[in-house]
């Protein structure tokens, strides 16, 4: 028979020996402690989460975006514009017209037209700025407003110093500066400009003419 050893017991703290396990050290906390410390964390750590997920009328916030900038017609171009008078809305075009623009529009009656007037400064220079918008039945009447106005000595829709709406001491007449105009399916934006005294710089007016056709938005914003 072979001789076999008895094994040492081995204590709880993996050392041989069967003594007791040594003592927690005072004040440290319980196991359950512990556990429910963990517990309200959770809790607590949820409740947060769930707020800031929850938006002011219970729906979901996602992720932040940046804010759209507002538009400003009157400024968000090359030049900065001041409202002199309007916008003014009729639906008479042949009654606010002059020229041959009174027949053509008996025959070919607008839906609307909006009138405005404004002034810029570019350095010395300033000028006064008429922007009119007619809305036609179709695309193809706006392109004919288009034409006939475009063409030299029709005639054209007043401007509001033109026709009186508008007192402006020493304004200049619109329509012996610059024209612009443009056709945007049943719209049609008109452009006239003038420099106030005596400046002269057909390049700047020119350009004044084709950047306040954007001036239409703000006949329109209100």
């Amino acid at each position: 028979m072979t001789d076999t050893a008895q094994l040492p017991a081995v204590g709880a703290d993996g050392e041989p020996g069967g003594g007791p396990a040594p003592a927690r050290r005072p004040g440290g906390p319980t196991p359950l402690v512990l556990v429910a410390v963990l517990a309200g964390v959770a809790v607590v750590a949820g409740l947060v989460w769930g707020l800031v997920r929850a938006g002011g009328g219970g729906g979901v916030v996602g992720t932040p975006e940046a804010a759209v900038p507002s538009s400003n017609p009157l400024t968000d171009g090359t030049f900065s514009y001041e409202v002199v008078s309007g916008p003014l809305e009729t639906t008479d075009c042949s009654g606010n017209s002059y020229g041959d623009m009174i027949e053509w529009f008996s025959q070919h009656p607008c839906e609307k037209v909006i009138r405005g007037l404004y002034t810029v400064q570019q350095d010395e220079a300033r000028a006064l700025v008429s922007v009119v918008l007619v809305v036609m039945p179709d695309a193809a009447q706006a392109q004919q407003l288009k034409a006939v106005t475009d063409t030299t000595g029709t005639g054209n829709v007043n401007d509001l110093v033109r026709d009186g709406t508008a007192t402006l001491p020493r304004a200049p007449v619109v329509a012996n500066g610059k024209y612009h105009s443009e056709a945007d399916g049943q719209q049609v934006t008109i452009v006239e400009t003038n420099f106030f005294g005596e400046h002269s710089d057909d390049e700047l007016l020119a350009e004044i003419a084709g950047d306040a056709a954007r001036l239409s938005e703000h006949l329109t914003a209100g």
